[in-house]
């Protein structure tokens, strides 16, 4: 299925390089590097693709500091 993509010069010109260096043409390098995304992103963890907002959060309350630090605990565990 044919689709557009824009790409900045810069980002356009590594991209054939490599595809050049390696052989195949710049629509193989490009599909190997979506599916590979795709896979990577569907396996990740859910506390792997949360790590940078756990505990980001903040109130007066006191209570979700606690909380936060519990749910890390458990998902430390998990892994």
């Amino acid at each position: 299925m044919p689709t557009s993509v824009r790409l900045n010069s810069a980002l356009e010109t590594r991209l054939r390089k490599l595809a050049e260096r390696e052989g195949v043409p710049l629509s193989a390098l490009l599909r190997r590097a979506a599916a590979r995304y795709c896979d990577e992103a569907a396996a990740a963890s859910l506390d792997v693709r949360l790590a940078d907002v756990i505990g980001a959060a903040h109130s007066a309350g006191g209570q979700a500091r606690r909380t936060g630090e519990a749910f890390r605990k458990s998902l430390r565990r998990r892994r």
